[in-house]
């Protein structure tokens, strides 16, 4: 994917910005072992390059756990979000510094980085947006020998809940640009197939979250930005109804599983 298409990639995602902030869900304690058991790597001292970083929630886990991070990311507004805490603001082409955290907004297939500054390279729900191929060679390039590429999807696990698959159906039939689990040929990003893997696991957990949180979710979703307002709203709509039905109490319970595939 060349420049022009992860810049535009980035005004989309700006569009959802706060959605995305308030509304995707954490990762469990226990992917942060399955990383450092996998790789190899101990994440206290480690350079990472989170690269699709988002509103930062990869990045905040890998700093909570003594991790120096670099944040890359096209989208203006998911950095500015990103470095909010420290009051600072991201401009284009520009770097920030956040609670230890430097943020730069730029595209993960043409890394503004130089070579051999990481032990990390992660990608949090991103990789799928960029090149396989230019992504991969751009992470091997910043990384230092022993280092490590990982790449980690948190998906609601649709197989679990027949709640979930209904609501996932909804999705696929009202959004032209949907890609989940309610379709056949769905399949989690292949970006094992992209580099020598020394491991993939799967993380099962539970997420419990208020309907209206679960709902700010859906709307940072790209298919849903690319819906006309009013069809979106409408959507929204539906899945509000159908969730207080199922959830009476207000609290939705998501069975969860987090993908990670880690190579060098």
């Amino acid at each position: 994917m060349s420049v022009g298409p992860m810049r535009e990639l980035g005004r989309v995602f700006d569009s959802v910005a706060d959605a995305y902030d308030a509304g995707r869900p954490t990762y469990p304690d226990e992917l942060f072992h399955a990383l450092a058991e996998v790789s190899g790597v101990e994440l206290a001292g480690a350079t990472a390059i989170d690269v699709g970083a988002g509103t930062g929630i990869l990045t905040r886990a890998l700093r909570a756990r003594g991790t120096r991070v670099v944040a890359v990311d096209p989208s203006v507004e998911m950095l500015a979000r990103l470095v909010s805490r420290s009051k600072a603001e991201v401009t284009g082409g520009s770097a920030a510094r956040a609670e230890g955290t430097a943020a730069v907004r730029a595209d993960g297939d043409d890394l503004p980085l130089a070579d051999g500054v990481a032990d990390l390279v992660t990608y949090a729900q991103s990789w799928h947006w960029l090149d396989p191929v230019s992504s991969i060679a751009e992470a091997r390039r910043v990384l230092r020998p022993g280092g490590a590429i990982a790449g980690c999807w948190n998906l609601a696990n649709a197989a679990q809940a027949d709640w979930l698959a209904a609501y996932e159906a909804r999705l696929a039939e009202a959004c032209p640009a949907y890609w989940g689990q309610a379709l056949e040929e769905w399949s989690v990003p292949p970006i094992a197939a992209a580099f020598e893997v020394v491991g993939e696991r799967w993380v099962p957990w539970t997420r419990l979250v208020g309907i209206e949180e679960f709902l700010l979710d859906l709307r940072s979703h790209s298919y849903m930005a690319e819906l006309p307002a009013e069809a979106a709203g409408e959507l929204v709509e539906r899945q509000r109804a159908e969730l207080r039905r199922t959830f009476p109490g207000g609290v939705v319970s998501v069975p969860m599983r987090v993908y990670l595939a880690v190579g060098r």
